[in-house]
């Protein structure tokens, strides 16, 4: 049993300044902001500037959470971007956020698994502190989405947005505080989906763009049944493994789906609604950014106090999902 426990000492996001309204989107495509907004619940979502990216947005929230932790951007020990839209395949975004921060030689590094690769980030930092290697771990989810959506696709352009969040995982001797449970899981046999092909299996031909598959690609109906399903499971886990009532959690923030998916697993779980914060309204569904970017708008905005219990939970393409309880 490590002697350390990995609390987070600060929070901050980020988003471009551009809003795509759902009036805006029923210009270009056939859709309107009724159709829109009574099935997933988003209003709008923020569009990355072609000076912006997964790098930048990531570089602007991670300096917030730093400031928000009370230290400097050389007490980092270790980055780790949670990301599917990686700044190039290579070098990763955490090098480009590393010296953006000024912090040449801290080792940085991505994680790719769709929406739940917050929670997959936020763990593997949190057992870099638990194992006494660092002290201070930077957990960043960034996504800039719009550069991988079909806009001529009116069942998927509706629902992404571009934004970041951080989180500073910081060493901590109490062991009531920090992150207390956490799982992860992945099935690869349901890689179709949610996908996006370019890459050593498919390279980018004509032919793969003539058929516009360099674009995202979801099949909704299995995402909203699985959505669903894992969301009532990953709660139901995590308070009987850590031994809560429901009462107990001040706040689930789930990964920012879609609303009617929410609304519908609270009620399954027999969950008021005020329990979920959610903001998929403002910002839409911005993969790996929407928990990160969600608990900062909450800590902000005095919701979270010291002491409360939240729970994480996700769900993406690989298939993957997880959760995680944490006590602030």
């Amino acid at each position: 049993m490590s002697p350390f426990s990995a609390i987070i000492a600060g929070t901050g996001s980020h988003v471009p300044e551009r809003r795509l309204t759902n009036d805006d989107l029923s210009k270009m495509v056939d859709t309107s902001d009724e159709w829109i907004t009574q099935r997933t619940g988003i209003k709008e979502r923020r569009i990355a500037a072609v000076d912006e990216s997964s790098a930048t947005l990531g570089t602007a929230a991670a300096r917030k959470a730093i400031e928000a932790a009370g230290i400097d951007a050389s007490d980092i020990e270790l980055i780790i971007v949670a990301t599917i839209t990686p700044e190039m395949v290579f070098p990763s975004t955490g090098c480009f956020i590393g010296a953006a921060l000024g912090i040449p030689g801290v080792p940085a590094f991505d994680m790719s698994a769709a929406c739940s690769g917050f929670i997959y980030a936020m763990v593997t930092g949190a057992n870099f502190i638990r194992a006494g290697q660092c002290k201070n771990v930077l957990v960043i989810g960034s996504e800039t989405l719009s550069r991988i959506v079909n806009y001529r696709d009116r069942n998927t352009c509706i629902l992404f947005g571009d934004g970041s969040g951080a989180v500073v995982m910081q060493r901590s001797t109490d062991p009531k505080r920090g992150l207390i449970y956490s799982s992860l899981h992945a099935d690869g046999n349901a890689v179709d989906v949610m996908k996006l092909m370019p890459g050593s299996r498919y390279p980018i031909t004509q032919d793969l763009v003539a058929n516009d598959q360099q674009y995202m690609q979801i099949k909704g109906r299995e995402v909203y049944k699985f959505a669903v399903n894992s969301f009532e499971r990953l709660i139901d886990e995590a308070v009987t493994k850590c031994e809560l009532t429901k009462e107990q959690v001040k706040f689930v923030i789930p990964h920012q789906v879609n609303m009617r998916i929410i609304e519908s697993a609270m009620e399954r779980l027999e969950m008021p609604m005020s329990k979920a914060f959610v903001n998929i309204h403002k910002y839409g569904n911005t993969s790996a950014a929407s928990i990160p970017l969600a608990l900062d708008e909450a800590w902000r905005s005095g919701e979270i106090k010291s002491g409360d219990v939240l729970i994480f939970v996700a769900f993406g393409g690989g298939l993957t999902w997880a959760n995680a309880v944490v006590r602030v």
